[in-house]
C-alpha cells in the first residue's frame, strides 16, 4: 500500500498535477496538504483606505441629497423644479450661485408605457435611466430656433441666478436680469479681486458681463451684444474665464470661436491665440475646435484649454506658445468642462460622453476617475460647471439633470482622491 503510494504521487509531481490533486493524495496519505501560497498584496485604490467592502460609486465624497432646497419653495413656483443647470460658483461655503436656463414645471416619473410605434419591444421610460432631459427641455433651444413648448407651460423663463446657503437654503435671487439674459453659460468672481465683481458669461448674447458683488449694478460689458466675431469687441460663443494674479483675464472663445482671448484688468483686449482646426482628428499644435474651457496654472504660467471637438486638452504659456497636448479618449468623450487644483497641482476635467471626473497631472499622465450615469443624488447626468470651496466640498451644475449638486469629502479620505479649490481668494 505505502509502495503504491509513493509511486502515485511520484507520478502527479512528474505529470505538473501535484497542486491539482494535494488534497487527494494528502487524504489518502493521511497527512494535511500545506495553505495555498498567499496572493501578493494588492495595491487599493479605494477613495477611504482601510475601509472593508463598499465601492466607491461617488469617489472620496458623500453627497448632500437636501442641498440645494427644492425651487418650489419660491412664490408662485410651487409646481416648478430647476432648469438645465449651467454654472456653479462657491464665493464660500455660505454663499454658492447656482446658473440656469429656466425653470421647469414638475413631472412625476410616468408609467412605463409601451412603444411599438417606435419599434417592436421598446417601452419609455426605462429603469433606473431619467425621464427628462432638462438641457433639451429649456429654452432657448437651438441657436436661432424655436424654443421647446409653451412659455409659462413647457418652461419659464425666470430665477436664472439663485444664490444659496450652505443648508441649500434659498436666500438671494436676481430676477431683475432675467431679461438681459438668453443663455447664461458661466458665472465667477475673479479670485484675485477684493471687491468681489461677479462675472457672467452669457454664449448666445456673445457678451460677458460684470456687477458689483450684490449683483445689483451691471458695470461692464465686453463684447458686443447679439452680434457674433472674433477680434478686440467681439465674440463667438464665449463659455469659460480664468485669471492671473493681476487680474488678466483669459476667456474661452468659444463653442464656435477657435481662440483664447487675453484682456487686461479693467476689460481692454490685449491679444488671443488660436486657429481653426479640422474635428474631430485634428492633431495639428494650436488648432482648436470648440474651445470649452481654460485653466491657469500661476506657478508655471501655463494655460489649460479643453479643446472640446477635437477630445484633447491643449497647453499654452500665458502669451499664447503651444507647450504641450495630450488626448483624453475617442468618442464617447466629451470633456465639458476642466478645473486645476491649485495646492496639489492637479487638473481634474468632467467628461459628458464617460460621466466621470478625471485627474490628471499637469504634464496630461491619468491619475484617477470616478463617478456614473444616474439622476439619483450623487449621480451624473451632464456636468457643465464645478468648482471647489474653501473646505472641499465639490459642487457641480448638471445640463442633462437640471440640478446642482454639494459633495462633501468623506471622513478619512485619501487626500489624493479629493478634489482640491482652485487658487486660495484673496477675501478668504
Amino acid at each position: 500500500m505505502g509502495s503504491t503510494s509513493k509511486l502515485s504521487r511520484r507520478g502527479l509531481i512528474k505529470c505538473g498535477l501535484a497542486s491539482a490533486a494535494l488534497p487527494v493524495v494528502s487524504e489518502v496519505l493521511g497527512s494535511p496538504a500545506p495553505p495555498p501560497a498567499q496572493a501578493k498584496a494588492e495595491t487599493t485604490f479605494a477613495a477611504v483606505p482601510g475601509e472593508k467592502g463598499v465601492q466607491d460609486v461617488f469617489g472620496a465624497y458623500d453627497v448632500d441629497p437636501n442641498w440645494p432646497q427644492a425651487l418650489s419653495v419660491l412664490p408662485g413656483c410651487e409646481q416648478w423644479t430647476w432648469g438645465s443647470g449651467e454654472g456653479v460658483f462657491a464665493e464660500n461655503p455660505d454663499r454658492v450661485f447656482i446658473l440656469q436656463r429656466g425653470i421647469l414645471p414638475t413631472v412625476k416619473r410616468p408609467k412605463e408605457i409601451d412603444l411599438p410605434q417606435l419599434g417592436p419591444s421598446l417601452t419609455f421610460p426605462i429603469g433606473r435611466l431619467p425621464y427628462r432631459d432638462a438641457t433639451a427641455a429649456s429654452p432657448p433651444g437651438q441657436l436661432d430656433g424655436p424654443n421647446h413648448g409653451t412659455e409659462n407651460v413647457d418652461y419659464r423663463w425666470q430665477y436664472c441666478i439663485v444664490g444659496v446657503n450652505a443648508k441649500g437654503e434659498i436666500k438671494e435671487t436676481w430676477p431683475e436680469w432675467d431679461s438681459m439674459l438668453r443663455r447664461p453659460h458661466a458665472i465667477y468672481i475673479n479670485p484675485y479681486d477684493k471687491d468681489k465683481y461677479v462675472w457672467l458669461v452669457d454664449d448666445y448674447r456673445q457678451a460677458i458681463f460684470k456687477f458689483t458683488h450684490d449683483m445689483k449694478k451691471l458695470v461692464l460689458t465686453i463684447g458686443t451684444p447679439n452680434v457674433m466675431g472674433a477680434d478686440a469687441t467681439h465674440f463667438s460663443r464665449p463659455t469659460y474665464l480664468a485669471w492671473l494674479p493681476d487680474s488678466t483675464m483669459f476667456v474661452a472663445d468659444g463653442y464656435v470661436g477657435t481662440r483664447v482671448a487675453k484682456f487686461d484688468k479693467d476689460g481692454k483686449f490685449i491679444s488671443d491665440f488660436g486657429m481653426k482646426g479640422n474635428p474631430p482628428n485634428e492633431t495639428r499644435p494650436g488648432y482648436l475646435n470648440g474651445v470649452h474651457g481654460v485653466a491657469v496654472d500661476v506657478p508655471s504660467g501655463r494655460v489649460f484649454v479643453n479643446d472640446r471637438y477635437n477630445h484633447r486638452v491643449q497647453v499654452f504659456d500665458v502669451n499664447g506658445k503651444f507647450l504641450n497636448m495630450w488626448k483624453v479618449g475617442d468618442p464617447p468623450s466629451d470633456v465639458h468642462c476642466l478645473h486645476l487644483a491649485a495646492n496639489d497641482r492637479h487638473l481634474w476635467l468632467f467628461d459628458r460622453g464617460t460621466n466621470k471626473m478625471i485627474k490628471y497631472d499637469l504634464e496630461g499622465n491619468f491619475l484617477y476617475s470616478f463617478g456614473t450615469f444616474g439622476d439619483f443624488p450623487g449621480g451624473f447626468w451632464g456636468v457643465h460647471g464645478m468648482h471647489v470651496d474653501q473646505e472641499n466640498n465639490l459642487y457641480v451644475a448638471e445640463v442633462d439633470n437640471g440640478r446642482a449638486q454639494k459633495y462633501m469629502p468623506r471622513k478619512g479620505a485619501n487626500p489624493a482622491m479629493v478634489i482640491g479649490p482652485g487658487v486660495k481668494p484673496v477675501w478668504s
